[in-house]
């Protein structure tokens, strides 16, 4: 079970990235999948989420900012950040868990299956 995080990086604030997740040896057509991120010294967030019926939830913080997709036939599922602030600096994961587990978004931090990571840093 492996999930593979790209795209991150170094951005001046207003800009934006884009990450992606591929995930491998398992397929998500029946996990809820999304993004969560940590921020220095700081507990990690769930930041947006899309289940398998397509509908999405976002933290207050990023809404109208981020937007979260997916690709099933292809095992992706991306994170589109536009209007980086400085406080979006985190490191960012892709999580999965079950549908049928889930209560609620914070199970993508609590027992979510999570890639290694990828360092957002938002300049001012």
């Amino acid at each position: 079970l492996q999930l593979q995080e790209s795209g991150g990086g170094s951005v001046e604030a207003g800009g934006s990235l884009r990450l992606s997740c591929v995930v491998s040896g398992y397929t998500i057509n029946s996990y809820l999948v999304g993004w969560v991120r940590q921020p220095p010294g700081k507990e990690r967030e769930v930041v947006a989420a899309i289940d398998t019926d397509g509908g999405t939830k976002y933290a207050d913080s990023v809404k109208g900012r981020f937007y979260i997709s997916q690709d099933r036939a292809k095992n992706t599922f991306d994170l589109q950040m536009d209007s980086l602030k400085p406080e979006d600096t985190a490191m960012y994961y892709c999580s999965t868990v079950p549908s049928l587990t889930v209560v609620s978004t914070r199970a993508l931090v609590d027992y979510g299956i999570l890639g290694q990571g990828t360092q957002v840093t938002v300049s001012s």
